[in-house]
């Protein structure tokens, strides 16, 4: 545990000696597995890279379920012990998009606002790397603005009647549900944010209809999803009727501070870099480098920051924002320097097709890095109004 006559710059590293020994056993565990079922590295890969096996494996292994008590079969332990974990297979590159939205959002919602059925139910079975969720927040008219969303849930009988779209819902063609931000009393214009609340939907309910939107590389993970009378029962319901404003605000607290939104690209980073570490470099490359590292551990420590709080029950909205709007600002950034770095790579090193394949995806992806989880222009009035400036 750290001590008060520690450095803060040593609260911004992670590496107690608990965490140190669990990225040890990650990694350990992440280089044996792609030895012996030999996938690849990937740009991208918690959104795009999509392996049952391996989130099974992983779960297997205790490595998912870390923030889940143990009498929902989760290991007990705290925001910072996932936070390196995740890490590491964002550097690894690993296939983890099967789990990803279920671990990340899915678990600590249900742990602040679900039923003790839902937790008994579900928890478990998010541990073991065996029950994968999609997110329906955004919709086509909506975009960033999720007080604009028009899906309306109408009681009825032991539960609700949901109709409504939802855009870029990841995973949902593979998944077993999908969360749903739904309005629940009719729009009061002084009070938008108001009225809301989350359904959890099985996606191969009657009504559920899911149609692909394919990225200009080919590949598939975004989705368009439909609702049409879809019943969804009481049982269904995360937290309370009308709450679900204030559940998805704290939500989102996960979703745009991890380790995701810095480590998209670093395998195609640290492919780079080991590649021009084989060879000799000029000055100027080799500053073009360390800029590049320094400004990834600037916002990896930036991030763990947010991690901190968390885990110390502190609300984390505005800093949340800031590592998003920051973080995804610098993915971007990294696709056009290592393309120019790349060059400098030998042509015949053996590490040019994997790096020119990383990048290829990386090029595709760019442009939604500051799109999803709330575009960065929406999060900058997010961020001004938490500091006091709106």
């Amino acid at each position: 545990m750290l001590v008060g006559a520690e450095s803060s710059f040593a609260a911004l590293c992670a590496n107690e000696p608990e965490l140190s020994v669990l990225r040890a056993s990650i990694r350990d565990f992440v280089a044996a597995d792609r030895a012996e079922f030999g996938w690849q590295p990937a740009v991208d890969a918690w959104l795009s890279q999509w392996d049952a096996d391996f989130s099974a494996r992983l779960g297997g292994a205790g490595f998912l379920g870390l923030t889940i008590p143990t009498e929902y079969g989760g290991h007990g332990l705290g925001h910072l012990h996932r936070y390196v974990v995740t890490e590491e297979l964002l550097l690894a590159g690993a296939p983890v998009a099967a789990h990803w939205f279920a671990d990340r959002q899915v678990a600590p919602g249900l742990l602040a606002y679900g039923t003790e059925e839902q937790r008994r139910r579900i928890l478990p079975e998010i541990t073991a790397g065996r029950f994968f969720s999609a997110i329906g927040m955004s919709e086509p008219q909506a975009g960033s603005d999720l007080a604009a969303a028009t899906t309306r849930a109408v009681a009825t009988d032991g539960g609700w009647i949901l109709n409504g779209r939802k855009v870029w819902s990841s995973g949902a063609h593979l998944a077993h549900a999908i969360v749903v931000l739904a309005r629940s009393t009719p729009l009061d214009t002084e009070h938008r944010h108001a009225g809301f609340s989350q359904f959890l939907v099985p996606l191969d309910a009657d009504g559920v209809s899911v149609e692909p939107i394919v990225m200009m590389d080919g590949g598939h993970h975004f989705n368009e999803t439909t609702f049409t009378d879809v019943f969804v029962a009481d049982s269904e319901v995360i937290g309370k009727i009308g709450d679900g404003w204030h559940q998805v605000t704290a939500e989102l607290s996960f979703e745009r501070s991890g380790p995701e939104r810095i480590l998209s690209t670093a395998p195609l980073i640290l492919g780079l870099i080991r590649a021009l570490s084989q060879q000799a470099v000029d000055e100027r490359t080799a500053a073009e480098v360390g800029d590049l590292v320094a400004r990834l551990i600037s916002l990896r420590q930036l991030s763990v920051s947010v991690a901190r709080a968390l885990t110390a029950g502190e609300s984390a909205a505005n800093q949340a924002a800031l590592v998003k709007d920051l973080g995804t600002r610098f993915e971007q950034d990294s696709v056009v320097l290592v393309a120019d770095l790349l060059d400098y790579v030998d042509a015949n090193s053996a590490a040019q097709p994997a790096l020119r394949a990383m990048l290829a995806t990386a090029r595709a992806h760019s442009p939604a890095f500051t799109l999803r989880g709330g575009t960065n222009e929406v999060l900058r009035g997010v961020i001004a109004r938490g500091m006091g400036l709106r």
